[in-house]
C-alpha cells in the first residue's frame, strides 16, 4: 500500500474532482463491480484456506493459565472443537505487550463474546510470565483467555518467537520464509495467528497459520479508514497506533510541548520533523 507524505495528501484532497450526483453514481457503480469481484475472491480464498491439508499435533505443549499452571493444548479448546491462537508479542523481559498486537487484540476481544458460543475458542499466547500477562490484560480491560507458553516451545515451533542464535545465523523462519538478521531488526518476537482443530477422539490438528500483514483481516478499524478520504493516514504501517489507554495522555503531551515551543528560548538546531502520530515505539509493523 502506497504511503503518502503530508504534502501529497494535502494536494490530493484539495485537487480532488467534484462532480454532479449523476456522475458520482456512474463512478460508484463502476467501483461496486470491483468490490463485488473482491468479495467473491475473498470467499474463494477462505474456501481454499479451509481446504488446506492438516498436520497432526503430538508434541506435549504446556501453558500456564490463571487457574492452572499446567494446561495442555487440548485444554485451551475449552469445550469447543476449533481453536484460534493469537501469538501476542510479549517477551519475558518486556514491561508491557506490543502496541500493534494490542491494537489487534482490541479487535478480537469483542467478537470472542460470540465466537465462544459458535464452536471457536479465541485465545492469546505469549512467552512472558503469566503475572505480566494478567496485569497487562487487566490494564487493557480485555476478556479473552491469555496463556503463558514460557515453559514450552509453542511460540518457537509456530514461528512467532525466535532465539538470538537463530536470528544471527539466518535460520529463523517468519511468514514461511527465512529472514536475515537485518530484516528482524533486533526482534525475537513477531506477530502471528494459528488455528487448530480437535476431533471426536481428542486428536489435535494444525490447520492454518498466518503472519505479518496476514493479521490485517482482523482489523475492522482499517476497513473503516479505507472508506474515508484520508484512508489509513499513516506514514509507515500502523505508525499512528497506540495502546488504547495512551492516546489522551499523548495528545496532552503534544499540547504541552506546543505551548512550550511557542515560548521564547535560545536558538538551537532544528530537529528532524516527525509526522503526526509517529513513534519509535513499534514492534509489529511488518
Amino acid at each position: 500500500m502506497k504511503m503518502e507524505t503530508l504534502q501529497e495528501q494535502t494536494e490530493r484532497l484539495t485537487q480532488h474532482p467534484v462532480v454532479s450526483r449523476d456522475e458520482w453514481l456512474t463512478a460508484r457503480r463502476a467501483l461496486l463491480k470491483q468490490e463485488k469481484e473482491l468479495t467473491d475472491r475473498m470467499d474463494a480464498i477462505a474456501e481454499a484456506r479451509r481446504a488446506l491439508p492438516w498436520v497432526r499435533v503430538t508434541k506435549p505443549y504446556r501453558f500456564a493459565g490463571p487457574e492452572n499452571a499446567a494446561l495442555t493444548l487440548s485444554d485451551l479448546f475449552a469445550g469447543n472443537s476449533q481453536l484460534f491462537v493469537y501469538h501476542f508479542m510479549f517477551a519475558p523481559d518486556w514491561s508491557e505487550g506490543c502496541d500493534g498486537c494490542s491494537f489487534i487484540a482490541d479487535h478480537f476481544d469483542g467478537p470472542n463474546l460470540h465466537l465462544k458460543h459458535h464452536d471457536v475458542s479465541v485465545v492469546a499466547v505469549s512467552r512472558a510470565p503469566l503475572a505480566k500477562l494478567s496485569a497487562y490484560k487487566k490494564r487493557m480491560g480485555w476478556h479473552f483467555p491469555w496463556y503463558s507458553s514460557a515453559d514450552s516451545d509453542f511460540n518457537y515451533d509456530y514461528n512467532a518467537s525466535f532465539t538470538a542464535d537463530q536470528v544471527a545465523a539466518g535460520k529463523a523462519v517468519y511468514n514461511f520464509e527465512p529472514l536475515s538478521e537485518a530484516e528482524f531488526g533486533g526482534m525475537t518476537e513477531l506477530p502471528g495467528m494459528s488455528v487448530f482443530y480437535k476431533d471426536g477422539t481428542g486428536a489435535i490438528f494444525h490447520t492454518y497459520s498466518t503472519y505479518a500483514r496476514g493479521g490485517d483481516i482482523l482489523l475492522g478499524a482499517n476497513n473503516i479508514l479505507d472508506m474515508t478520504p484520508k484512508g489509513r493516514n499513516e506514514r509507515t504501517i500502523m505508525s499512528w497506533v497506540r495502546r488504547h489507554d495512551q492516546y489522551e495522555a499523548e495528545a496532552a503531551e503534544r499540547k504541552c510541548c506546543s505551548s512550550a515551543a511557542a515560548a521564547p528560548k535560545a536558538e538551537t538546531a532544528t530537529p528532524e520533523p516527525v509526522a503526526a502520530g509517529e513513534s519509535n515505539d513499534s514492534c509489529c509493523r511488518s
